[in-house]
């Protein structure tokens, strides 16, 4: 088995610097999004945790913690394996009834959903309403104003599921590069509720404290969020960007 350092291809007197730019390296092109493998991405995820941690030879090691699914599950609504917004759409699983159909019994109840309930805003309508984050009614602004689903709308997040995964599965295409925690092209603005992180490698402290999180391994702590995507662009975040695999916006069937 390959050591840590081969695994991310540095030397074991690499400083901190080094390290944390392999990591970014290893971990993009290790993601099966990006030609790798589950198996591979995971190896990248615990060489790095290892090392941080003062990795010695011969020391065991141990699974960083995950969202609990596999890399290669992420993604999978651009694939076209799962029914996006049929239920908000009044339609059954095969398209042929719902609310809106004139014949046949009434439709059943709609399922009560399990999970967070996140309000999402897409940074760049800001930009053209002249609003801001730090707005107090933001969100009931976006509420009142017509935009369409993509640009503003809510997704539910299952338990041990990151928000970038609910956003696809919702079928929505929120930017992202490494899904690793290793960049900010999936950074967010949480403006009411709260996420945990599993890792920080790369948020400052003063990032944090603003609410800016990484939609690919944040995992809701509170029943509702507000949360703006779209933020990789925000001063301080454009350096942390890594160039993205696929266009920043995407059709699910890309």
């Amino acid at each position: 088995m390959d050591s840590p350092f081969e695994t991310l291809g540095i030397d074991p007197d690499a400083d901190e610097d080094e390290l944390v730019d392999a990591y970014r390296r290893r971990v993009k092109s290790a993601h099966p999004d990006h030609g790798g493998s589950a198996e591979e991405f995971q190896a990248v995820r615990t060489a790095y945790e290892a090392i941080r941690a003062g990795y010695e030879p011969g020391d065991e090691l141990e699974p960083v913690e995950t969202d609990g699914r596999r890399p290669a599950d992420e993604g999978a609504s651009r694939n076209g394996q799962h029914d996006v917004g049929t239920a908000r759409n009044g339609e059954t699983g095969d398209g042929t009834g719902g609310a809106g159909s004139d014949t046949g019994p009434d439709p059943e109840p709609e399922p009560e959903r399990r999970g967070a309930r996140v309000e999402f805003l897409d940074y760049d309508v800001l930009t053209d309403h002249g609003w801001s984050l730090a707005d107090d009614d933001l969100f009931e602004k976006a509420a009142e104003s017509g935009l369409d689903g993509d640009a503003y709308g809510e997704v539910f997040v299952e338990p041990r599921t990151n928000l970038l995964k609910a956003a696809e599965d919702a079928g929505h295409s929120w930017p992202f590069a490494c899904r690793g925690g290793a960049c900010a092209n999936c950074a967010v603005a949480v403006v009411e509720g709260d996420v945990k992180m599993p890792s920080n490698h790369i948020l400052s402290e003063e990032m944090l404290e603003q609410g800016v999180r990484l939609s690919c391994i944040s995992l809701p702590v509170t029943d509702d969020l507000q949360v703006v995507y779209n933020i990789e662009h925000l001063p301080g975040l454009d350096e942390l960007r890594l160039p993205p695999q696929h266009a920043r916006k995407m059709s699910a069937g890309d």
